[in-house]
């Protein structure tokens, strides 16, 4: 049977309950706010690459790039997020309250090239209020985590040789929730203010990244631009369902081993389905993940299960086993593409004991196609050309 094969380790030292209370109050977040193909060709661009880490070691399943803000600059680590436009970083001084960070804070009034918007400009149209002419935002997330401060502009460093001037950005001085150990977020979104948007004319509104699995010490990469991208990239249309605040796809078909399961036109037509690099682990119509688990475990019956743990319901015990080799898990999504998914992004190891399916149902919307499932793909979005794509072996 061809399938994935995944080497065995030593049980690794990751809080996966706060891993996924965190993804879960992501999954609520999304939840929250959706209730208010063609030629692979892609134009070129100037590029920039920057590393990209896990957060494990913070407690987060999310992923990190350093952005050097302000000048001088103050190199800040930041989760990168297609669910987000807005990015924003806590400041000095924090008035209200701020979490605990791994470096110090941006402290504005250190920055010759920091700027507070105006309450006038066309980019504090959305913004709730102001404070003596300067322009405040506020974002609550569904898992009533926030950030509040001042909308400024500021010069952005991505690396030595590519700076960015007069980039919006969230100086938060009242901040709270789920984010401990990150100095902010890096908003990827498809809104006019996330950075992608906002770097059009140098980057084409091109970006893309390969997401290092949680067991491995490898890097990934965050890159802007079209440079490098692999020709065998597979091309699925964005679509604007279920939501304009995310990057919607169209999930047609999901196979595992051979064996393609029973997904109708109405599978995920009421509901929708997002790709979300913020959202750990993948969730499924209930309906659709309830078959997935059934072939699973059938392929997947000459190991030993054990008992659940929290979100997964389908875990194993390879206790004394070197290799584990998991039946192919495949996505299949509008304009042909088919997306296979790497060893990494079908388990989830607790321990050697007890290694879990990395999927969970649920039937509120939409669907996530999250980034366990994302792992060592080069994920390429395309926004300016209205698609997402997909390359093995990305990192």
């Amino acid at each position: 049977m061809h399938g994935a094969c995944s080497h065995l380790s030593s049980d690794a030292r990751v809080d996966h309950d706060e891993i996924i209370r965190r993804d879960q109050a992501r999954v609520e977040s999304i939840y929250s706010k959706l209730s208010k193909n063609s030629a692979n060709e892609v134009s070129e661009a100037k590029s920039t690459e920057l590393p990209a880490k896990s957060g494990i070691t913070l407690g987060s399943g999310n992923y990190i790039v350093t952005i050097g803000i302000g000048t001088p600059k103050h190199d800040l680590s930041l989760v990168f997020d297609t669910g987000s436009d807005l990015t924003w970083t806590q400041c000095e001084p924090c008035l209200g309250s701020c979490y605990s960070q791994k470096e110090p804070k941006f402290n504005p009034s250190s920055s010759s090239t920091y700027q507070n918007v105006s309450c006038s400009s066309p980019m504090c149209e959305d913004a709730e209020s102001c404070s003596a002419s300067n322009c405040v935002y506020s974002i609550v997330y569904g898992d009533k985590s926030f950030t509040q401060g001042f909308l400024a502009k500021e010069k952005f460093t991505l690396t030595n040789s590519d700076v960015l001037e007069d980039v919006y950005f969230g100086c938060g001085e009242n901040n709270q929730g789920l984010f401990d150990g990150v100095a902010g977020l890096l908003g990827l979104g498809p809104g006019k203010l996330s950075l992608p948007a906002q770097t059009t004319t140098t980057y084409n509104n091109i970006f893309s990244y390969c997401l290092p699995s949680f067991t491995s010490n490898s890097t990934g990469h965050l890159t802007f631009g079209s440079a490098g991208i692999s020709e065998s990239v597979k091309f699925t249309p964005i679509s604007s369902f279920p939501s304009a605040f995310n990057y919607g796809i169209d999930i047609i078909g999901i196979s595992v081993g051979d064996k393609e399961l029973a997904i109708t036109p109405n599978s995920f037509s009421t509901e929708g389905a997002i790709i979300d690099s913020g959202t750990v682990f993948t969730r499924l119509p209930t309906k659709v993940y309830a078959e997935l688990r059934s072939v699973f475990k059938e392929k997947m019956s000459s190991y030993k299960s054990t008992s659940g743990y929290g979100l997964f319901d389908t875990c194993y015990d390879f206790t004394g086993l070197d290799t584990v080799t998991y039946p192919t898990i495949a996505f299949s999504f509008a304009g042909s593409t088919v997306v296979e998914l790497d060893g990494s992004g079908i388990s989830l190891p607790i321990k050697i004991s007890q290694v879990c399916l990395a999927f969970a149902g649920n039937d509120d919307l939409p669907a996530i196609f999250g980034n366990v499932q994302q792992t060592t793909l080069d994920v390429v979005y395309d926004v300016a050309g209205g698609r997402v794509g997909f390359a093995p072996n990305g990192c």
